[in-house]
């Protein structure tokens, strides 16, 4: 391999975390053309993992890997929400050590590529696409040994939770997440709460806000907050809750905050 060679794959490597995926397209822009990169297939230096996608030869990586490219290098907005991002931040009653799924959710407009669905990255993902909330509201940054992805911070991460209930997600789980809630920020919770377009996500967030008693709903404006009309019936032979006009299952109204 010529030097000239040598130095485009040393250049390229320095600016690629270790356990990360690094898209083809992007492979350009390192002046890097398709006859070299075959020629760094061949040698050795990295490895396709589907089409458009390829990883350092011999490396290690995992869906974060792969999520790392389609945030940084897809422009993507999908992200780690749900209940694997509380998990992730240690809310919740209990902590799922060893996920068997990891949920992604991501705007309306954006659609996981192929290289990613069908690479097998050793567990269950499932991919929610919605535009409810704003795309880049609500995410923080989650570490990783040499790199970071975007995940929901708690608050936006429970408004994900309660827009799958109660079909793809428990009531009853979504309080017990919000109890581990108390120290959110009230101007984080404000700015989902007026930019959330899912009138449901609202009312159930606050209830369950205001059954366990936080501190921080008494710092919230409710008059900016468009909480619609009518009833909304989430389950068939629960109790009605006038305030928010909402039907919630029976052992979730009677039970007591811890």
């Amino acid at each position: 391999m010529s030097i000239l060679k040598q130095t485009k794959i040393n250049k390229l490597l320095k600016k690629w975390p270790t356990g990360t995926v690094f898209l083809s397209s992007k492979l350009k822009e390192n002046d890097i053309s398709r006859q070299l990169l075959g020629r760094y297939k061949k040698t050795g230096w990295i490895e396709s993992i589907g089409t458009g996608a390829v990883i350092r030869s011999e490396d290690i990586v995992d869906c974060y890997g792969g999520i790392y490219a389609l945030q940084t290098q897809a422009n993507l907005s999908v992200h780690v929400g749900g209940r694997t991002a509380l998990s992730l931040q240690g809310k919740g009653h209990y902590l799922e050590m060893n996920p068997s799924k990891i949920i992604l959710i991501g705007d309306k407009k954006d659609y996981l590529p192929l290289w990613f669905k069908d690479h097998d990255w050793m567990i269950s993902i499932e991919y929610i696409s919605t535009s409810f909330l704003p795309p880049n509201m609500g995410l923080i940054d989650l570490e990783r040994k040499n790199f970071s992805v975007k995940i929901s911070n708690p608050a936006r991460a429970l408004f994900e939770c309660l827009h799958l209930a109660p079909k793809h997600q428990e009531l009853f789980e979504c309080y017990e997440f919000m109890e581990s809630l108390g120290n959110l920020r009230p101007q984080s919770v404000q700015e989902l709460l007026e930019n959330c377009t899912s009138i449901k996500v609202k009312r159930l967030f606050l209830y369950l806000a205001e059954k366990c008693q936080h501190a921080w709903v008494d710092f919230l404006d409710l008059s900016r907050i468009d909480l619609g009309s009518g009833k909304r019936h989430l389950e068939k032979n629960g109790i009605y809750i006038h305030k928010y006009k909402i039907t919630v299952p029976k052992e979730l109204e009677k039970s007591e905050n811890l």
